[in-house]
């Protein structure tokens, strides 16, 4: 949502730090909640003893003064006794029922009737409509027929005199250039700080001053990038009837830190009827439904999810709705809608594998408060998702239904109120991601059975000249006035979106287009380089461009940008682009555009005739021809749908997601599409419903229409009047979504930004109704939606006026690896394994605890090597020998030949990396290597049974040293307190220690001939310990093992390199720092 309300005290702390230069007085006012401290707002507030007070509630009640919910010219304790009689109860304000537990206090200002005025600002697509009118108050009455008005254009401005002029004429001329000054400013803030709505009643006028009384408000949100700093921080309180719930709050937090959609409301906490619907149209469609079959008094939630959530938000989400579902019991148990349309990028399978393991997570409670689950889903891996889904349904022991698209998608809606029978076998589809599966070309669908006496089957094999010459579109052809696409457009895309891109170009492919639709890619992240994607079986390269005005004049063939720049950097991008006259198309699609910067960019675009599509939105389509990104989902979804191909029907649709939807119910019903676009879910869509329609009424290619409009907004009554006055005379099929929202006892804002209705003429009911007056064709509901599309469609082919053509089956295109091994199709040995660390899932595992296991128990670092090690967690003396390992060797001083050679590096300038590998490479037996060796020495005598003056003799007879053995300045009579500390460590917690004994008595006999050949901290550490651990945490003795496994056990180099590592980088950030400071 764009437009949100917010509190009184939000508003008027806000004016107080922005709105300067004025007679108005600055707002006092304190704030006062359920956790409120009496004694500390009085001395936050001394006024409040000295002064008469106001106090009303403050959580976005209308007319707060008709409903007797004001207590003005009071003292203190009157005030506190009035918000204590208040404060908690429940109060009633239309058909909503809320307790109250926020209000405002605020001094009494005295004043007359006659001082009282009214001013209100509000937003709309060109302009901002500034109201004023000299009397104000509870009895202000039809404000919009007393209070005069005067419209700024957006991006301009208006003066003071202008103001004067235009809206004061009734205003008493002492008061004027006060009162215009203030309007002025006030609009200057409402414009900078993003508001779009701003009343002020009454607004007190005397001679010196202005006084803001009574304040509602709403800002536009998505502007909180850009008013941040200026706004501080908001709470957007909901509205009023409905209590904030934590788990919204979480999920508003989830949906603020992703690139997805997630959008939790709590309708009736205790109903039966809960939802979980991917698709902001989807999801309004079914509550539609559900309302419409009498469950309005039982539904729990409104709510979805889209944009491509993670396996980890879904599950998350998921979460949220099963918790609050089996906090308390019905008698009739409950219901999960699990729901959505064809989704169009969304991984139904990755989605779906975060709600299963949500449901298995929840299985006891499920089962305990008598739950039935009803799924229907489809898009790119919908079979793998559906798959997943009822083979969980056969362990969670309710009943658990799943259908896909062969089902209409809202028929489990009725299945699951019990208003529709339960089908226990429904039709299988063809395909699957990309191609068509054997034999699904040749059969014959229910769709063509159906249509045989106007339709016959093409054979099953065609050139690509065939194929383009049954679309009725020649690649050369010119570009009818009002058409957007055609086989020749070409595309520039702006964001390295390769999924998109290659989508489109597939399309191109399966459309028979002699060339790709996509030209180039511009991405100011990259220098300029080149793509590689696919052309069917082959592989073709596409610019990338660091700049667009070097993709602009490199390609000017390109009339159309697809826009994948976020919601940040959509609107400088798409001003750069219009500065191009090639470009007569763009599809922004990116959601929440701030409506301040979108509203600039339809101007800009009207004023140099430009197209644009979006924002919010998926794109558009054009059968045969073009598609925007990734509209019509995946390939399975594009053959069923018949896009390939044009058709007769042109639709247009505020969803993204409905439009897939579309797509399935009009191919089913009809030849086909002709052209789809979904003009996008935001309050002010770059074109609007009417400069679509009027385009498919002048294209002959169009035989009839279908509109799907939502609640919210007026412009389904501009086709209403070109519907009676004749401007559009093809049959027109309209449906406006969101029929729920006047069942509903607050206010709720639907999936898409604009979908709020601000006055019983945005409601969809009274739209659908209008448009039936005007001659639309209107369904009964979105359930019949299809069925009238058909009856529609035969009536105009028994007139002639359609004339059904052979089906010609499109060329197959080769499924990508990535997709086809993702549905499971095929394998491929992996390149790289670990048996230690996982982290494909929803969180990091070692050796398969999960990481949140490790913090939680408290593992620590032994704990941590020994299950990557191990892979298993070890004794906890295991785990403290590793820890002191660390402690004891975590500085070897200057001198070594590591440290000593890091320390040149780093003075003779070189930077961090190089300094790291200077010293790493002076790792020998002197310095680090020693551990290999004496591992092995002291290892091979021990297990081949010398006794230690046998392997003294050995190794003297060899001309070797033992490795472990011996110190520059230690001796037996300096000992190292290193070695003393863990040899008695060892000795006093490892259950065996046979090689460090064995490594005592070689010390006795070494020590003997010369007192600094002790056992030193390398040897007691890794040579003889480790060794030891190694034995222990084997089943099996080490003689039992291959000389590869006794290799693999020795090797504990790497064990002591981490403290040397550590070491090293910090002696590199050390001397790098006194060299730049003896510079």
């Amino acid at each position: 949502m764009s437009a949100k309300a917010i509190r009184e005290a939000t508003g008027k702390r806000i004016l107080n730090q922005h709105l300067t230069g004025t007679a108005a007085e600055p707002c006092r006012f304190a704030a006062v909640s359920e956790s409120t401290d009496w004694g500390e707002l009085v001395a936050e507030n001394p006024w409040l003893r000295s002064e008469k007070l106001v106090v009303k509630p403050d959580q976005l009640i209308k007319r707060r003064g008709k409903l007797g919910l004001i207590a003005v010219n009071a003292d203190l304790s009157a005030v506190r006794s009035w918000v204590g009689e208040r404060m908690g109860r429940d109060q009633t304000v239309g058909r909503a029922t809320g307790k109250l537990r926020n209000f405002i206090i605020e001094p009494f200002v005295t004043h007359k009737q006659d001082e009282e005025a009214y001013v209100c600002i509000y937003s709309h697509r060109y302009a901002d409509t500034i109201l004023f009118h000299h009397e104000g108050g509870v009895d202000i009455g039809d404000v919009d027929a007393k209070a005069t008005k005067v419209d700024v254009a957006v991006g301009a401005s208006i003066t003071a005199a202008e103001i004067e002029e235009k809206l004061l004429k009734k205003l008493p001329q002492l008061k004027k250039k006060m009162v215009a000054t203030f309007i002025e400013k006030l609009y200057q803030v409402y414009v900078d700080l993003y508001f779009t709505y701003l009343e002020i009643n009454p607004l007190v006028v005397t001679s010196k001053s202005i006084y803001i009384l009574d304040l509602a408000a709403k800002i536009d949100a998505t502007a909180d990038f850009i008013c941040r700093q200026k706004w501080g921080e908001i709470e957007y309180p909901p509205p009023f009837g409905r209590d904030a719930f934590p788990e919204e709050a979480y999920i508003a937090d989830l949906d603020a830190k992703s690139g997805a959609s997630l959008k939790l409301t709590i309708l009736n906490k205790s109903g039966r009827i809960w939802t979980m619907v991917a698709g902001g149209g989807a999801s309004v469609i079914y509550s539609d439904t559900i309302c419409d079959l009498g469950g309005a008094p039982e539904l729990a939630n409104y709510g979805e999810y889209s944009g491509a959530p993670t396996e980890q938000q879904t599950y998350e989400y998921a979460k949220t709705i099963l918790s609050l579902m089996t906090q308390e019991k019905h008698p009739k148990g409950k219901v999960l809608i699990i729901g959505g349309g064809i989704a169009n990028f969304t991984n139904v399978a990755a989605t779906f594998k975060g709600i299963v393991t949500a449901l298995q997570e929840f299985q006891p409670k499920l089962v305990e408060h008598n739950i039935s689950i009803f799924v229907r889903r489809a898009g790119p891996n919908y079979q793998e998702g559906l798959r997943i889904m009822r083979e969980v349904g056969q362990n969670l022991g309710i009943p658990l239904h799943v259908f896909g698209p062969e089902t209409h998608m809202t028929a489990i809606v009725g299945m699951a109120l019990g208003k529709k029978p339960i089908p226990s076998v429904t039709a299988m589809e063809f395909s699957t991601a990309n191609f068509l599966l054997p034999g699904g070309q040749n059969k014959e669908s229910p769709l063509q059975s159906r249509k045989s006496s106007t339709s016959t089957l093409a054979p099953t094999t065609t050139s690509r000249e065939t194929s383009g010459q049954a679309s009725g579109q020649s690649g050369d052809a010119p570009q009818r006035k009002g058409v957007l696409f055609n086989k020749s457009t070409k595309a520039i895309v702006w964001g390295l979106q390769t999924r998109a891109v290659q989508s489109m170009l597939d399309f191109d492919f399966v459309c028979c287009r002699t060339e790709p639709s996509v030209v180039a890619m511009v991405y100011p992240f990259t220098g300029d380089h080149k793509q590689k994607f696919y052309w069917g079986h082959k592989e073709i390269l596409i610019p990338v461009y660091k700049k667009m005005e070097d993709a602009m004049t490199k390609h000017q063939n390109a009339d159309v940008l697809v826009n994948f720049a976020s919601l940040r950097s959509a609107y400088e991008s798409t001003v750069d682009t219009m500065n191009y006259p090639q470009i007569r198309t763009i599809a922004i699609i990116a959601e929440g555009i701030p409506e301040n910067l979108t509203r600039k960019l339809i101007l800009m675009a009207q004023e140099k005739g430009v197209t644009i599509i979006g924002p919010a939105t998926v794109g558009g389509v054009k059968p045969g021809c073009f598609k925007i990104g990734n509209t019509g989902g995946m390939m399975d979804n594009i053959l069923h749908s018949k896009l390939y191909r044009p058709g007769s029907v042109a639709y247009v649709s505020r969803s993204g997601g409905m439009s897939n939807e579309l797509n399935n119910i009009v191919s089913k019903a009809t030849n086909g599409v002709l052209e789809g676009v979904a003009i996008g879910g935001d309050r002010y869509p770059g074109t609007n419903f009417m400069d679509h329609i009027m385009r498919y009424q002048a294209d002959p290619e169009v035989k009839m229409i279908v509109l799907l409009g939502e609640v919210g907004g007026v412009e389904e009554y501009d086709v209403c009047n070109a519907l009676s006055d004749g401007r559009i005379t093809k049959p027109l099929v309209a449906w406006c979504i969101g029929t729920c929202a006047g069942m509903f006892t607050s206010e709720v804002q639907f999936g898409h930004a604009g979908s709020c209705a601000n006055s019983d003429r945005e409601t969809a009911v009274a739209k659908n109704k209008a448009l039936a007056e005007a001659g639309a064709h209107v369904p009964s509901s979105f359930d019949s939606l299809g069925d009238l599309v058909a009856e529609v469609y035969e009536s105009l082919v028994q007139e002639g006026v359609i004339l059904p053509a052979p089906e010609v089956p499109p060329p197959t295109v080769p499924m990508d690896y990535s997709w086809a091994r993702e549905l499971g199709l095929i394998r491929k040995p992996a390149s790289f394994m670990t048996s230690i660390c996982d982290e494909r899932g929803q969180e990091l595992n070692y050796a398969g605890m999960p990481i949140s296991d490790v913090l939680k128990q408290n593992l620590g670092i032994g704990g941590v090597i020994s299950l990557l090690w191990f892979q298993r967690c070890l004794p906890p003396y295991v785990c403290k020998f590793f820890e002191m390992c660390l402690m004891v060797t975590a500085d070897h001083g200057p001198a070594v030949s590591g440290a000593h050679n890091t320390i040149v590096c780093a003075r003779a300038g070189k930077d961090l990396v190089s300094s790291l590998v200077s010293g790493l490479l002076t790792i020998g037996d002197r310095f680090g290597g020693a551990l290999d060796g004496a591992a092995r020495q002291f290892s091979e005598a021990y297990d081949s049974g010398l006794i230690p003056m046998e392997f003294v003799n050995a190794m003297r007879k060899k001309g070797q040293l033992i490795m472990g053995i011996g110190h520059r300045v230690k001796s037996i009579n300096n000992p190292d307190m290193r070695v003393k500390i863990i040899k008695e460590f060892v000795l006093e917690h490892f259950p065996s220690t046979p090689l460090l004994r064995y490594a005592l008595e070689v010390e006795k006999i070494t020590t003997s001939k010369k007192p600094n050949l002790i056992l030193n901290v390398d040897g007691i550490i890794a040579n003889v310990s480790f060794v030891s651990i190694l034995n222990l945490s084997e089943k099996r003795n080490l003689e039992h093992k291959t000389s590869e496994h006794k290799k693999l056990f020795y090797n504990t180099q790497d064990f002591l390199m981490l403290p040397i590592k550590m070491e090293i980088i910090q002696r590199v950030k050390w001397y790098r720092l006194l060299a730049s400071r003896f510079k």
